[in-house]
């Protein structure tokens, strides 16, 4: 019971469109805008760096408060419940009409929650990287390399729990990626009907 309560916390946790707000703020619409997604890194191409740091920030929170929720509630399993109930809402958040992110931002902030010390490490890898090539390589480092750095200091069927969470995302990609093709072929095949 005490699982499924943490997934319930951390669902409407997820929930709080926060990036979407944030950008609200800045007269951004998010949904309307860049790849239409309503996460952290669209902030962050919309609104630039320094202004996207609350996204980041925020939906980062949603995951770690979700998971610190559930290791009170059930030691790390509930704290993973927590963290896949946030990262739920935040790809189908109740308070935003179903329509949210890639999850990312949650699992970055969960990942603090589930395994201190390998955040710790992936956090240093994604500067690492960041300073040799690019924010955008850094991230990606940091989110494959936790799983990597967790076999250090957990067990192996905590690791395999954390790619569960990783394979969720993936679907998320998937899932926008098959959106785009079938959207690309609409809008292409609208424009042939109206060039004849």
């Amino acid at each position: 019971m005490q699982y499924v309560v943490a997934g319930v916390i951390g669902y409407l946790l997820g929930s709080v469109p926060v990036s979407a707000i944030v950008a609200r703020r800045h007269g951004v619409d998010l949904y309307t805008t860049g790849d239409g997604n309503p996460g952290a890194w669209n902030a962050l191409e919309q609104l630039g760096g320094r202004r996207a740091v609350p996204a980041f920030a925020g939906d980062g929170l949603k995951g770690l408060l979700a998971g610190l929720a559930g290791w009170a509630l059930g030691g790390f399993w509930g704290a993973w419940a927590g963290v896949a109930g946030a990262m739920a809402g935040h790809a189908l958040p109740v308070f935003a009409g179903f329509r949210g992110g890639k999850s990312v931002m949650a699992f970055v902030g969960g990942a603090i929650a589930l395994s201190p010390p390998a955040a710790l490490l992936a956090a240093i890898a994604c500067v690492v990287v960041t300073g040799a090539t690019s924010f955008a390589w850094g991230a990606r480092a940091a989110v494959f390399g936790f799983p990597v750095f967790q076999l250090a200091f957990d067990p192996v069927e905590q690791v395999i729990a954390t790619g569960w969470l990783m394979a969720f995302i993936g679907l998320l990609f998937a899932i926008d990626w098959v959106r785009s093709r079938r959207s690309g072929r609409a809008s292409g095949a609208s424009d042939a009907a109206r060039t004849r």
